[in-house]
């Protein structure tokens, strides 16, 4: 471990200290009475504490707030995209019901993509939901995140790449995939 590694862990451990409780109150006002409250605070400062020691921090309660907003806007995002699929499969009429262990499995699926998906980069993540989740077109996706289609094209093309490594590897269900 290098000194900067050290600093900076001792660094979050201060922030850590000086703003867990005003960060959970803060997501308690803005999320109501949630469990999951602690653990996206705590979450957030492990984001923190994984992220490269560039610069000192000047405002730290709103890097805070944007961490934690991320988190609970991508905890929304996986949990709608997991009612989606579980209305897919309400609304399947030529499908028989798929058992427990069927639910469990896609479930299962879904998580271990959600997590090889948590491994790319920030904007090759949001470019796939963007696209996938919120149904946007690439102009739209580029305007939002400030990139050129080409880009968006190429971030598209390795996110389904990783997909498709993903699906050879595991039991997936092509029912459930949306077309692209």
């Amino acid at each position: 471990m290098s000194g900067t590694d050290l600093s900076h862990r001792i660094d979050v451990g201060a922030l850590f200290r000086a703003h867990y409780p005003w960060l959970c109150n803060h997501l308690h006002q803005y999320l109501g009475a949630s469990a999951g409250v602690e653990d996206i605070a705590a979450e957030t400062f492990v984001q923190l504490l994984e992220s490269p020691s560039l610069t000192p921090i000047r405002e730290p309660r709103a890097l805070l707030t944007t961490i934690a907003r991320r988190l609970v806007f991508e905890g929304w995002r996986r949990r709608n995209v997991e009612r989606r699929h579980l209305d897919q499969l309400q609304h399947l009429d030529q499908a028989p019901t798929p058992s427990p262990e069927e639910l469990a499995q896609i479930n299962q699926t879904l998580h271990g993509l959600d997590r090889s998906l948590e491994r790319l980069p920030s904007k090759v993540r949001k470019t796939f939901l963007l696209s996938r989740i919120d149904g946007l077109t690439y102009p739209q996706i580029a305007a939002e995140l400030g990139i050129s289609q080409r880009s968006v094209s190429v971030y598209m093309t390795r996110s389904q790449a990783l997909c498709a490594r993903h699906s050879a590897n595991h039991s997936w269900n092509p029912t459930l995939t949306r077309s692209a």
